[in-house]
């Protein structure tokens, strides 16, 4: 199930926008470090040194969730086009729309069979991080999704 492209040209420039936001608060934050260091207290450079470093960990942490953000719209592009993507039409729902929990661990147990059958196909451990993440469980969904980048990326060389 895909995601109307005005809805996606949304989340894009709203994820655009928080990015140059935060640029913009780095940069700030950078500057008055900068400042504090120049200053020549003792205290004042450690405060320094701590609010330049902030904005360098910030920058870091905000490139690498963009590449495993852009990666992992790379795989689910793949997915669909290849149609391995998991068909959750049919899969009783909550009020709320999220899958019924027993559904959910239904989809999950037959797509880990999927996975044990053909390890190293990554589309297998996509459609395992898809399951997880319909279970509940987002932090094996997001294990799962490294996992099936990897092996994608290894199967291109």
């Amino acid at each position: 199930m895909t995601k109307p492209s005005s809805q996606v040209l949304r989340i894009q420039l709203v994820v655009a926008f928080l990015c140059v936001a935060l640029v913009v608060y780095f940069w700030i934050m950078g500057r008055s470090g900068v400042i504090l260091m120049k200053s020549g207290e003792p205290a004042a450079i450690g405060l320094g040194i701590g609010i330049f470093v902030l904005p360098l960990i910030g920058l870091w942490a905000m490139v690498a969730t963009l590449r495993a953000g852009f990666a992992h719209q790379r795989l689910a592009r793949l997915a669909h086009d290849e149609g391995v993507e998991l068909d959750i039409s049919d899969l009783p729902k909550r009020p709320s729309g999220r899958i019924e929990r027993d559904a959910a661990d239904a989809l999950f147990e037959s797509v880990r069979d999927e996975v044990e059958a053909a390890p190293e196909d990554w589309r297998g451990w996509y459609r395992l991080a898809r399951a997880y993440d319909y279970a509940g469980d987002r932090t094996r969904a997001r294990e799962t999704i490294r996992k099936a980048v990897a092996l994608e990326k290894s199967s291109q060389v």
